[in-house]
């Protein structure tokens, strides 16, 4: 049982169900709403008894995903960086490193390769989409993979 004592913003956001909800702007002007509830995979686990950088790695697959379906076959997902003349980060791979780190892996733009470590405190990610490394070969989709690791890592 945790004896830490919580703030009462702490504490509300601690007994909030995880769930998902965007609104985009359509092209003909409308709105598209999002309201996903957290896939059972990650549901099979209560949230208390996740670290912060397991459960902040599990939602940002889920943002990889959805934003992978957005992209046409010469794009693959990028990850823009702040902070200097860093440029992107076309991600390859993720982890995290248990209770709060989160860890992207994968090349910058001129092809060198490249590890961003973050605490989950900092987290402030951008997904853009990069052009393909290799034009005549198919776009790397990596939401799906890094998806289907959590079903087998919850098992």
């Amino acid at each position: 049982m945790d004896n830490k004592i919580k703030t009462t913003a702490e504490a509300y956001e601690a007994s909030a169900l995880p769930e998902g909800y965007a609104v985009h702007v359509a092209e003909d002007g409308g709105a598209v709403t999002q309201n996903q509830p957290v896939p059972e995979v990650l549901s099979k686990r209560k949230l208390e008894d996740k670290s912060p950088a397991e459960w902040a790695y599990e939602r940002m697959v889920l943002y990889i995903q959805e934003f992978e379906k957005q992209l046409d076959g010469d794009h693959e997902v990028g990850m823009g960086l702040t902070g200097g003349d860093v440029g992107a980060l076309r991600i390859q791979g993720m982890g995290y490193f248990a209770p709060d780190l989160i860890t992207f892996y994968g090349t910058d733009m001129s092809g060198a390769k490249s590890q961003i470590v973050q605490h989950v405190s900092q987290l402030n990610v951008m997904l853009v989409a990069a052009p393909k490394e290799n034009a005549a070969a198919s776009a790397r989709r990596i939401g799906f993979g890094l998806a289907a690791q959590l079903g087998q890592k919850q098992t």
